[in-house]
């Protein structure tokens, strides 16, 4: 499959099937993460694998039974693995402190964003779990779309 194939493809899901994802699968899509690009190599990363009783804690404090009528894709909680994705500023602050990077210390003043939660949420592209439900698409009355190239793509002036 060529890349270009798979950007087409990818789809946000919200609704899952209850059915167990094969370890195989889960190893291969962390694997993936752990294949993002990062801010000098410091893969700054960490990823928490939740499943069965696991998964089913962390729905249970995050959107507690009563509560979860009122969340608009009540299938989400379905999903049969979670990855909770991390990112550690620690790594950076300690990997640009290297000798290589020129820098002796570890001040944050040094970053004007933070790429260790933005090569996190790379790692988290590269991860895609569970079944989808056949019908996980919004409301055809809601005509939504990828807005047009002209409506975000600005080139020499916005």
């Amino acid at each position: 499959m060529e890349f270009q194939d798979v950007i087409r493809k990818r789809k946000m899901v919200r609704s899952f099937e209850d059915r167990p994802v094969e370890r195989a699968i889960v190893e291969r899509l962390l694997a993936n993460a752990q294949r993002a690009p990062s801010a000098g190599f410091s893969q700054g990363w960490a990823f928490l694998v939740l499943e069965g009783p696991d998964a089913k804690r962390y729905w249970d404090a995050l959107w507690p039974e009563p509560r979860r009528g009122e969340f608009g894709w009540p299938d989400m909680f379905n999903a049969p693995v979670l990855v909770v994705c991390l990112s550690n500023k620690g790594r950076y602050l300690d990997r640009y402190a290297m000798a290589d990077k020129g820098w002796t210390d570890r001040d944050e003043k040094r970053w004007p964003v933070p790429y260790w939660d933005i090569d996190t949420g790379m790692a988290a592209m590269n991860i895609a779990l569970g079944h989808p439900k056949p019908k996980d698409r919004p409301s055809p009355s809601l005509k939504l779309g990828h807005r047009a190239p002209s409506d975000v793509v600005h080139r020499g002036k916005w």
